[in-house]
């Protein structure tokens, strides 16, 4: 079987790990060169964004994409991993909680805040993975990250489980944000679910199950999908030329952005540096 270069929208679901999907769809579409553009944790579920073939070229650049989640909050109980997945390490009463309270601690999630990732997050210290380190036995503290959470809509609550809508800069992490509520309200709290709804462009409603992928395997081309994900922008025949060989050009562009011919060939993406354009990756 051979499979065009293109993204394939996957709608994850829980209890396998990222690369579990990575390999069943090398499987599906027959061919090695398959990488996704950003890691969801087994218990989550929803739209992973994989790469196959060439366009696994563009995935380092949709990783930094904004994300849109669903999730579910329990305050009233901190977990080792700050999920359900994790040990509980302590509860506390949650009788006293007003809604006005929890919306209040909620409002001051938003914004450009700093973030502790979870110490059983993907994150590298001195080349191995933090979970890695955590299940080993090591003590792990990560630092601080500036990320950005744009909202939070609260969909339910009926306290001590509130259900939310978070949309969110691309490294931001939606069980430090429930574990950071639980404390700013001084009960604790966790994540207990999650399900992605969006990467960048690509909504849920574009993903496929894995056994619709099996029953009918289709990728979105690669032009299509870089139309999709960055704005576009058509050359003449001299500018191909030079990108077709990696020159820079004497382009205005606001940011990353696809190159395409004339006759619609997706040719590279080149982001603005120096007062004009150079190639971030060449793909003719």
């Amino acid at each position: 079987m051979s499979t065009e270069s293109g993204l394939v929208v996957v709608d994850k679901p829980g209890g396998i790990t990222s690369h579990d999907v990575v390999s069943r769809v090398r499987r599906l579409a027959g061919i090695r060169k398959v990488g996704h553009a950003g890691t969801l944790d087994p218990m989550a579920t929803g739209v992973l964004v994989l790469g196959v073939g060439r366009a696994t070229r563009l995935l380092g650049h949709l990783t930094t994409a904004d994300k849109r989640y669903s999730a579910t909050f329990r305050l009233g109980a901190s977990t080792t991993t700050d999920d359900a997945d994790g040990d509980v390490v302590e509860t506390r009463p949650t009788d006293e909680l007003s809604e006005d309270a929890v919306r209040s601690a909620l409002a001051d999630l938003v914004g450009e805040i700093d973030q502790v990732p979870s110490s059983v997050s993907a994150i590298k210290v001195d080349g191995r993975r933090a979970y890695a380190r955590v299940r080993a036995g090591e003590q792990v503290d990560l630092p601080a990250r500036r990320v950005v959470v744009h909202e939070i809509a609260v969909t339910s609550l009926d306290l001590p489980m509130l259900d939310v809508d978070v949309h969110c800069s691309s490294g931001t992490y939606v069980r430090s944000l429930a574990r950071d509520l639980g404390a700013a309200l001084g009960v604790g709290g966790h994540l207990t679910a999650l399900r992605r709804t969006a990467v960048g462009p690509f909504p849920l409603a574009a993903a496929r199950t894995l056994d619709e992928l099996a029953d009918s395997f289709t990728v979105t081309p690669i032009a299509e999908a870089a139309r999709a994900s960055f704005p576009a922008l058509e050359l003449d025949e001299a500018q191909v030329a030079d990108v077709r060989v990696g020159r820079s050009l004497d382009l205005h562009l606001d940011a990353t952005t696809g190159l395409f011919s004339s006759d619609g060939e997706f040719l590279a993406l080149y982001a603005p540096r120096d007062g004009g354009a150079k190639p971030l990756a060449v793909f003719v």
